[in-house]
């Protein structure tokens, strides 16, 4: 059916989708890794299409398993920490005892759902202040 106008779905159907497009990417992320680890539910290589295994259930997951908003995940200050500490401020806006904190909390994340281009501009300028950094 390619009419959407036309599609009836069922209440439960309906409250599911509503709960998975409301889901922060956190939640997303731990959604995909629950139905990984559960069901053998992943992503396919472009991250556009869910597969599930052989025998496994195919959910309404296939939103949340896109991969278009990425978590730049500090991993770890390096050796410039006050550096560090000052770009991440910077970035989140917030306070530099917060930004401390958030530095000395390393693994965290620093900034969450963001386009691949922010990602990478982010991580860029954390790394040039000699921190280490993941995008998740």
């Amino acid at each position: 059916m390619s009419d959407s106008a036309t599609m009836e779905f069922s209440a439960e159907t309906k409250t599911i989708g509503d709960q998975i497009a409301g889901l922060t990417l956190k939640q997303a992320k731990e959604l995909s890794d629950y139905l990984k680890a559960q069901y053998g539910i992943e992503p396919a290589a472009g991250g556009a299409v869910v597969m599930a295994a052989p025998g496994g259930p195919v959910g309404g997951a296939a939103a949340a398993a896109e991969k278009t908003e990425f978590d730049v995940v500090l991993a770890n200050a390096g050796d410039k920490k006050l550096e560090v500490v000052k770009v991440v401020k910077n970035i989140t806006g917030a306070s530099l005892m917060d930004a401390k904190k958030m530095v000395e909390g390393a693994p965290v994340t620093v900034k969450g759902g963001v386009s691949k281009d922010e990602a990478a501009k982010i991580k860029s300028e954390i790394e040039a202040a000699g921190g280490v950094v993941e995008l998740k």
